[in-house]
């Protein structure tokens, strides 16, 4: 049995949009997306859209600021893994830009550190070779900067804090 979708009209397409973006922030693209896969006109969605920016149901840039906050402090990702997950999004490089400058960088250090002790704590190999390499190669995946894992790696600081 295949799936059709089913196209839905105009007016239901803006109002399924409204309720979306009242409930969480979602980007231009994320929304050209849906709408496309509702089967909406081009022009029809060109409109629709036109409504809901000038209903300020959606804005990129407000977007941006709030998926950089969120993925640093709860997915505690790295700002090279945000810029990423931005550019998927079609997110304007200076919006990007814009949003990676609100971060506050004692707040970014203490996710990172926080994210390396909690890591640190479940690597077999403790504070040996093996074991820094894996917590350097995590805590690279997850989009944080090569200096300065490496740093807090080198530092020992990931191992000393946890009896203070």
């Amino acid at each position: 049995m295949a799936f059709t979708r089913k196209q839905i009209s105009k007016d239901n397409a803006r109002m399924r949009l409204e309720n979306m973006c009242a409930r969480s922030e979602h980007c231009e693209w994320e929304l050209k997306e849906k709408l496309k896969r509702w089967m909406i006109s081009s022009a029809d969605a060109e409109e629709i859209l036109m409504v809901l920016r000038k209903g300020r149901f959606y804005d990129d840039r407000r977007f941006a600021s709030a998926y950089v906050r969120d993925k640093m402090l709860y997915n505690r990702w790295g700002r090279r893994k945000i810029v990423y997950g931005l550019m998927a999004k079609r997110i304007p490089r200076e919006l990007i830009g814009e949003a990676l400058d609100e971060i506050d960088e004692e707040m970014y250090r203490n996710v990172l550190l926080e994210f390396l002790r909690a890591k640190a704590r479940i690597i077999k190999e403790g504070n040996s070779f093996e074991g820094r390499t894996k917590l350097f190669r995590a805590a690279v995946s997850r989009g944080y900067e090569t200096d300065l894992v490496a740093g807090y790696i080198r530092s020992g600081v990931i191992w000393h804090a946890e009896g203070e």
